[in-house]
């Protein structure tokens, strides 16, 4: 399997609320530290990465929010125009074909052309060349949407593939498809928490993402782990002890929120060996990182706990 870092175009998809966002940005920092000319491209979402990075508003304009890194917030309008005018180059021809009337009316018509001129906007910069002619990204990194919307936006190329007349669109939907079911260049990275709901669905995300779209998963990152306190016969200890403490006892605190930490610790230890049964993929976990204000200083120290996760299992 070809290593994370070297992939050309990463797509970054999980339950909504697992740390999506941080993990694509850490991701980002991490292969920009290595030399690697990023881009971080957002898929009309609600910005943070402006906030995480303490830069200004990253907009549906690439700009640079790190040394190697830059950032586009993608938006289905603007995407399309400026899709068409990179694809026909001439604005007099894209004038001609996507303000045609009746091209317009199959757009619109067409499923998933939202999300596809965001899609085609982002594969577009994995090949775009410089001045000097060598590619101006080394990796484009999608933020997918949470869990069911990613999977409509991975899902998109092949249904144009399979609906559109042959021409320009299907052309180009075909020419992504290719990159993107390319385990040399690209590949899904899985993000979840280990509890079980987002386990559950991280295992049924794999699933459809292989099984279904046939796409290869390049990793899985269990975030928000916790650091383990406790042996496994001392949760079971702990877990008892509460019940054989007087009410009104001084340790029955201490007690019942020991067992409550022991009892998830359990609860993780379950979830991340179901994830290491369940999922063919690298795997990497990283630590609950608990900050009053989770900014730069946090993605940052994310970033070097994914590269020696990632580096360790290669």
């Amino acid at each position: 399997m070809t290593q994370l870092f070297d992939l050309k175009f990463v797509f970054v998809v999980g339950k909504g609320g697992v740390g999506k966002t941080a993990i694509s940005a850490a991701l980002a920092l991490a292969a920009a530290a290595r030399g690697k000319r990023v881009l971080l491209a957002m898929c009309n979402a609600k910005e943070r990465i402006s906030y995480l990075l303490e830069t200004p508003p990253v907009g549906a304009e690439i700009s640079r929010v790190a040394p190697n890194l830059d950032a586009v917030n993608m938006q289905p309008a603007a995407a399309l125009e400026e899709y068409g005018m990179l694809i026909l180059r001439v604005r007099a021809l894209y004038k001609l074909v996507f303000e045609n009337r009746f091209v317009a009316a199959f757009l619109h018509g067409t499923p998933g052309i939202d999300a596809w001129a965001m899609l085609g906007k982002a594969q577009y910069h994995a090949f775009e060349k410089d001045a000097s002619g060598r590619d101006r990204y080394d990796m484009v990194i999608v933020d997918a949407p949470a869990t069911g919307h990613g999977l409509d936006l991975l899902r998109v190329p092949r249904v144009i593939v399979d609906v559109a007349p042959p021409g320009l669109l299907r052309r180009e939907a075909e020419h992504a498809w290719q990159l993107f079911s390319d385990p040399k260049r690209a590949g899904v990275l899985l993000v979840t928490l280990p509890e079980d709901m987002p386990t559950n669905e991280t295992l049924e995300l794999d699933s459809a993402v292989r099984n279904e779209l046939g796409l290869p998963v390049a990793g899985l990152v269990s975030n928000q782990t916790l650091t383990p306190l406790f042996r496994e016969d001392e949760r079971a200890l702990l877990a008892a002890l509460p019940g054989e403490l007087a009410n009104d006892g001084a340790l029955l605190p201490y007690a019942t929120s020991s067992a409550a930490r022991a009892e998830r610790e359990e609860a993780q230890t379950a979830c991340i060996a179901r994830l290491r049964a369940g999922i063919a993929a690298p795997f990497a976990t990283l630590p609950l990182v608990l900050s009053q204000d989770f900014r730069k200083r946090e993605i940052e120290q994310l970033a070097r706990e994914l590269e020696r996760g990632f580096r360790a299992v290669y």
